[in-house]
């Protein structure tokens, strides 16, 4: 796999700055740890609160998808002089009378390149997915059937159902790295 190469020894020493569209540091960090995964060079990348512009359980994926560019968009209004804004926006589905969860990734560069990704699907117990058909966030459903605090920003659900398998943080990044295809492969898109 071949990745982009800077251009010359001061494009090399420039720091990449990266605003993802919230706070929560498990989408700093599976962020951060896609971009330097994917990219040479230096990137810092940073949180900053901005509205998703959606319900707070975003319900299917347009409500999800415009969730994460809501994010995306709205951080590059707060903070034009970045590289890159992402927004990761988590969200619910029925398939088939059950309840899945996923996420969209969105990434805009400075250029109006847009790159998007979803992540894998996995199936809610009938249980959480009631309390979260009832109006709860699915986080604040798995702090209450699991007996736990703030596991948004942790594990998340996937973590817990997994067992720690697969971490929130994994999970995202996944996708955070198939959103940055236009990116690598900017003569494609």
């Amino acid at each position: 796999m071949s990745f982009p190469k800077r251009k010359n020894i001061q494009d090399q020493q420039r720091q990449n700055l990266v605003i993802v569209g919230s706070r929560n540091p498990v989408k700093i960090n599976c962020t951060n740890s896609g971009f330097h995964q994917v990219f040479e060079g230096t990137y810092l990348v940073e949180g900053l609160n901005v509205s998703s512009d959606v319900e707070a359980q975003p319900v299917g994926d347009e409500q999800t998808y415009k969730g994460a560019f809501n994010r995306a968009k709205n951080s590059k209004a707060v903070f034009p002089e970045a590289d890159f804004w992402v927004g990761i926006e988590g969200g619910v589905e029925k398939f088939q009378g059950e309840m899945a969860a996923f996420a969209w990734v969105v990434v805009l560069d400075r250029n109006g390149k847009i790159g998007k990704a979803k992540t894998s699907i996995f199936f809610l117990p009938k249980a959480i997915a009631d309390m979260v058909d009832s109006g709860m966030e699915l986080g604040a459903a798995d702090d209450a059937f699991f007996n736990r605090e703030n596991s948004k920003e942790n594990d998340g659900a996937v973590g817990i159902l997994t067992k720690g398998a697969l971490d929130r943080k994994n999970y995202y990044q996944q996708a955070v790295i198939l959103a940055l295809i236009p990116f690598v492969k900017e003569d494609l898109y």
